[in-house]
C-alpha cells in the first residue's frame, strides 16, 4: 500500500512524496537499465572474432546488431500501452527475465541465422523497460527533480557500455566469445525477481494537479501524442541519436582493431573508456543543468542539448581524423565527443515528461522509442556497415588489387565513420528546432492540469492563451 501524500505540495515544492521507496525503486531501475545496455554491447565487443569464424561482412554484422532494434521498435508500442494501464514492476519483471534468457541464448548459436533469431527475442524483452521504467519514475518523482532522478536512471547507458565492453572482451579473449554471452544471464534473472517488489503508484501522483493523473480526451490513441509539435521534432531527435549510439558501439571495437591495429583486449577497453565511462560525467552535468536551466528558460533543456551536440560532433570529427597509431589523441576528442553526446538522454527524456499528460507517458515513450529504434538504432549500423563495405571495395579497386583484405576493410571503416559526425550536427539543428515550439506545449499541459473543465486538445490554443 503507498503512503499518503499530498499530491500539490509535492509538486509545488519539489519534495519526493515515496522517500526511500522512490530510491528504492531508481537503484533498481537503474540496475536494471544497466543490464539492458550491458547485453546490447555484447556483440560490438565480439565483432571481430564473430565475423572471423563465420566470414561475414561488415553489412552482415550491421544487421546483426540491427536484428532486435526492429522487433524491438514494434513491439515496444503494445508494450507502451500496457505501461500505461497494466502493473508496470510485473511488466518489466517479465521483460528482464526474457531477455536474460534469451542472451545466454546467443552464446548457443550455430550460425549467422540462429544469432540473428536470438537477438531479435532480445528485443523483445528489452522493450518493456524504457516504456515502464521512464513511467513509473515520472510518477515518484516531482517535476522539478525529474531531470536529476532521469540521469541517475539512464546512468545505466554509459555504465553497461563500459562493462559490456570491457567485460565482454576480456572473458571472450580468456575463455571464448560464447562465454560472454552466458555471462549476463544470471543477473538478469536475480534483478527480474527484485523488479517484481517494485512500488507502482497511481498515475500523475507526483504532479502538483489533482487532475493530472486522468485521461485527456485529446489523446483517444497511442498515435495522438503526434499532436503535440514537439514531440514530433523530438522523435526525430531520437532516430538521429540513436543512429549513433549504436553505430558506435557497434564498429568502434572493429575501427580500433582494424585502422590502429589493437587487439581484442586492447581495442574493446579504449572503446569502453572512451564511449562508455565517458558518460558517466555527460549525463551527471547533463541532469543537473538541465533542471537548472529550465528554471530559467522553458527551452533551456533543448537549448542546451542543442549546443552540447554541436560541440560533440566536433571532437567526434577529430577524433576519426586522428593518424593512424595517436591512441591518446583519439581517445581524448572521443572520449570528449561522447561525453558531451549523454546529456541529451536528461535534456529530452524530461521534456517529454514536460509535455505530455502522464496518464499517457509509457505511451509516449513507446512512440518515440518505434522511431528512434526503428529509423535510428536500426539504420546506424547497416548503413555504417554498408559505408564500410562500399569504401573497402573502392579502395581496393583504386589500389588495382583483386583480394578485399583486412587493409582495405580497415580503410573502408575509416571512412565510413565520418558518418557519425555528420549526424550529430543534423541531431543538434533538430533539437533547435523543437526548443522553439516546446515553451507552449509545456503551457498547454499545465493549463489543461490545473483545468476543471475539458480545455481544447494540444496544438489548438491560441498563442494568446499561452502563459
Amino acid at each position: 500500500m503507498l503512503p499518503a501524500f499530498d499530491v500539490h505540495s509535492a509538486g509545488e515544492v519539489g519534495v519526493n512524496p515515496f522517500g526511500d521507496r522512490a530510491r528504492y525503486a531508481l537503484a533498481i531501475l537503474f540496475a536494471i537499465n544497466l543490464l539492458n545496455f550491458y547485453d546490447r554491447q555484447i556483440p560490438g565487443a565480439l565483432v571481430e572474432p564473430i565475423r572471423k569464424q563465420w566470414a561475414l561482412t561488415d553489412s552482415q554484422i550491421g544487421w546483426l546488431a540491427t536484428a532486435f532494434t526492429l522487433l524491438y521498435a514494434v513491439v515496444g508500442l503494445r508494450f507502451g500501452r500496457l505501461a500505461d494501464r497494466w502493473k508496470r514492476p510485473r511488466l518489466l519483471s517479465m521483460g528482464v527475465a526474457a531477455w536474460s534468457l534469451l542472451t545466454a541464448a546467443s552464446g548457443l548459436a550455430w550460425g549467422y541465422g540462429s544469432l540473428f533469431a536470438a537477438r531479435l527475442g532480445v528485443g523483445v524483452g528489452e522493450a518493456t523497460c524504457a516504456p515502464a521504467a521512464n513511467s513509473l519514475l515520472g510518477d515518484l518523482y516531482p517535476a522539478k527533480r525529474r531531470a536529476h532522478a532521469l540521469s541517475l536512471f539512464m546512468l545505466g547507458l554509459p555504465i553497461g557500455n563500459f562493462l559490456g565492453s570491457f567485460v565482454s572482451g576480456r572473458v571472450a579473449a580468456a575463455y571464448s566469445w560464447r562465454m560472454a554471452f552466458y555471462v549476463a544471464c544470471l543477473p538478469g534473472l536475480l534483478l527480474a525477481v527484485l523488479a517484481m517488489r517494485l512500488p507502482d503508484p497511481p498515475r500523475g501522483a507526483s504532479e502538483s494537479s489533482p487532475l493530472a493523473g486522468r485521461a485527456h480526451p485529446g489523446f483517444p490513441h497511442w498515435w495522438s501524442v503526434l499532436k503535440i509539435p514537439t514531440i514530433r521534432w523530438i522523435v526525430i531527435t531520437g532516430a538521429l541519436s540513436n543512429f549513433n549510439m549504436y553505430a558506435i558501439p557497434t564498429f568502434l571495437p572493429a575501427y580500433l582493431s582494424r585502422y590502429h591495429s589493437l587487439n581484442l583486449k586492447q581495442a574493446t577497453t579504449l572503446a569502453a573508456i572512451t564511449f562508455g565511462l565517458a558518460g558517466i560525467p555527460g549525463l551527471l552535468l547533463g541532469g543537473w543543468a538541465a533542471d537548472r536551466i529550465a528554471a530559467v528558460r522553458s527551452n533551456g533543456r533543448l537549448l542546451l542539448c542543442s549546443a552540447s551536440l554541436f560541440f560533440a560532433a566536433i571532437f567526434i570529427f577529430l577524433a576519426v581524423n586522428v593518424p593512424q597509431g595517436r591512441l591518446l589523441l583519439l581517445g581524448t576528442f572521443m572520449g570528449i565527443g561522447c561525453l558531451l553526446s549523454y546529456p541529451y538522454y536528461s535534456c529530452v527524456y524530461s521534456t517529454i515528461h514536460d509535455i505530455v499528460p502522464p496518464s499517457l507517458r509509457g505511451t509516449a515513450m513507446a512512440v518515440y522509442f518505434f522511431a528512434m529504434y526503428l529509423l535510428g538504432g536500426s539504420f546506424g549500423p547497416v548503413l555504417t556497415g554498408k559505408l564500410s563495405d562500399y569504401f573497402a571495395r573502392l579502395a581496393m579497386a583504386e589500389a588495382g588489387a583483386s583480394r578485399l583484405d583486412e587493409h582495405f576493410r580497415a580503410v573502408g571503416l575509416h571512412s565510413a565513420m565520418y558518418v557519425i559526425p555528420l549526424c550529430s550536427v543534423l541531431l543538434a539543428a533538430v533539437l533547435l528546432a523543437a526548443s522553439r515550439t516546446v515553451s507552449r506545449d509545456i503551457g498547454e499541459l499545465q493549463i489543461w492540469m490545473s483545468a476543471p473543465d475539458t480545455p481544447p486538445r494540444p496544438g489548438q490554443l491560441r498563442e494568446s492563451e499561452v502563459p
